[in-house]
């Protein structure tokens, strides 16, 4: 009797993934309202977009049918932003390019040179990243303003170029000494130079840190808006963070048309974020594997 009452093995093993899903419910509720509260804004900023300020004003929170769309809100978004999101996109991608040109070559630098005082050097571009970056604003001013760079695009770039370097290298620094020796040695031995080394050695083990760096360099450099602010003076040069603020300041009742207008600037960054996400995955991945 006692055999035939006894839960079989098959039967305790097919339990045991059902309680493991149900406790895991609680994460999940967790989880899908951390992800609502970070989508909400989105939501109401693409569901005003659509209307006019008199239906915002009595129907603020839900969204209005297809048929009642406010399509005047897009078309003026676009013809506002057009030359701010065309500057934007010239400088942050020349910035996202030369901030890492240069930041591989100091890395490769403090990583694989044999110059002597070469820690000494490195102690003294370390105290960089204590310097707070407001208290720079003003030299930087003043020396743009020397070399006669003020109200142009190009100095944003420069200011791009140089301003998250010493990160960038500290980070790469210690990624490339984590690289095996012997490749380098090999490399030494078949005449490779230290730049072909750096591009077929150290840019390919290192694709995934150097993606990942380079999506937060340009999310930085897209969402500047302080130097910008202080180097530019004529509206055609402005960029996103300036255009946008203006933009604000003088159109503060049709809400429909700002949102589109935020919604229209928004869209290429959020493109580069779905389509450059793998570099965070494999980074974080290869991040555990060598922990």
């Amino acid at each position: 009797m006692s055999a035939s009452t006894a839960p079989s093995p098959n039967a305790t093993k097919a339990a045991r993934p059902l309680k493991r899903r149900q406790y895991d419910w609680p994460k999940h509720i967790v989880l899908m309202t951390l992800i609502g509260i970070e989508l909400f804004p989105l939501y109401m900023m693409l569901q005003v977009s659509f209307k006019d300020t008199s239906t915002f004003l009595q129907q603020p929170w839900l969204p209005l049918p297809i048929s009642q769309w406010d399509w005047s809100n897009w078309s003026f978004g676009i013809k506002l932003i057009a030359p701010y999101l065309a500057n934007t996109v010239f400088v942050t991608t020349c910035a996202t390019f030369g901030t890492f040109f240069f930041a591989l070559l100091g890395a490769y630098f403090f990583a694989r040179s044999k110059l002597p005082g070469k820690g000494i050097l490195w102690t003294l571009f370390l105290i960089l990243l204590i310097m707070p970056g407001v208290g720079t604003f003003v030299p930087v001013f003043m020396l743009l303003k020397s070399l006669h760079l003020l109200n142009t695009l190009f100095a944003l770039i420069i200011l791009g170029v140089s301003g998250g370097q010493v990160l960038n290298v500290f980070i790469l620094r210690h990624f490339i000494e984590d690289i095996p020796k012997d490749l380098f040695e090999a490399a030494e031995m078949d005449g490779a130079s230290h730049f072909q080394r750096m591009v077929h050695i150290v840019i390919p083990m290192a694709a995934p840190i150097i993606g990942t760096l380079s999506i937060f360099a340009f999310m930085g450099g897209w969402n500047d808006f302080m130097m910008p602010l202080i180097i530019l003076r004529d509206q055609e040069l402005f960029t996103l963070g300036v255009g946008l603020i203006y933009l604000e300041g003088e159109y503060v009742k049709p809400w429909g048309k700002i949102m589109a207008t935020y919604f229209i600037s928004s869209v290429p960054l959020l493109i580069m974020l779905l389509f450059t996400m793998k570099f965070f995955v494999r980074s974080f991945s290869a991040g555990a594997v060598k922990g």
